[in-house]
């Protein structure tokens, strides 16, 4: 039987990361899983795989970004008419029924379409650096979009119909897809962040945030023009931003871990 949701995940050559992530879900209800394999090097066999849930897998000939593999996996979402789809990225865990509540969430509340959550930050070798708890409410987060992405992407649940509504991620915001993707959400629909620490976020030094830190600061500054509009909150954002492209990636965890408990 099929579920009301089904989970996207990316792989490119981490395979070790990709069955970790997979043993982490963890569900008091069924989910449907896609892997979606962006020409890696190191293809994860699906034989090989331990998961007890339902998994489909697609495989792109060749490497061709993050933004692709997603958009293959929201069409297939679409076509399989799965009423909600959920992310997560390779090495990240989820924490018991992550999944669960935020769908008990959502169907409680029909008026929210993207459902965040909490998440605990980790190194690569499982030392805890901060907990991130981006803002809850709606009206907090359209304003602290501007500064910052509000969601943490492998954390998100949201229902199928903004898909239809908003399309899919950008293809010409490269490293700041999801950024690109939430704000077109955001300013159609009501957002949230559930109120609980249910995904542990793994810092790796092959994320798109450290190798390709200067591609995802100037798109984002790209993707603040794109919904600007006159007033202090977007040009602080877009500071903001310029002032990043100078700030080493190791500064700004060091800061976040002072800020953030």
């Amino acid at each position: 039987m099929q579920s009301s949701i089904i989970i996207i995940i990316p792989h490119y050559n981490n395979v070790e990361g990709l069955q970790n992530s997979l043993l982490s879900i963890d569900e008091e209800t069924n989910v449907d899983i896609i892997i979606i394999d962006d020409g890696s090097d190191e293809k994860p066999l699906k034989d090989r795989l331990i998961c007890k849930y339902r998994t489909f897998f697609k495989v792109l000939a060749s490497n061709s970004g993050i933004e692709i593999a997603l958009n293959l996996g929201l069409e297939f979402a679409l076509k399989s008419k799965y009423e909600f789809i959920g992310r997560l990225d390779c090495g990240d865990l989820c924490h018991k029924n992550k999944f669960t509540k935020q769908l008990n969430y959502l169907k409680k509340n029909k008026e929210v379409k993207l459902l965040g959550c909490w998440a605990r930050v980790l190194d690569e070798n499982k030392t805890f650096k901060f907990n991130l708890k981006h803002p809850i409410k709606y009206n907090d987060i359209k304003s602290q979009m501007y500064f910052n992405n509000t969601f943490m992407h492998p954390s998100v649940v949201f229902r199928s119909e903004v898909v239809t509504e908003v399309g899919n991620y950008p293809t010409n915001r490269k490293s700041s897809e999801d950024y690109a993707f939430f704000f077109k959400i955001i300013k159609r629909y009501k957002a949230e962040n559930y109120p609980e620490i249910l995904l542990d976020y793994i810092m790796s030094e092959n994320s798109i945030s450290n190798q390709k830190r200067t591609e995802q600061v100037y798109n984002r500054i790209r993707v603040l023009i794109d919904n600007f509009y006159f007033g202090l909150v977007p040009i602080f954002g877009i500071i903001r931003n310029l002032i990043l492209l100078i700030v080493p990636v190791k500064a700004i965890t060091f800061l976040k871990s002072k800020t953030y408990k």
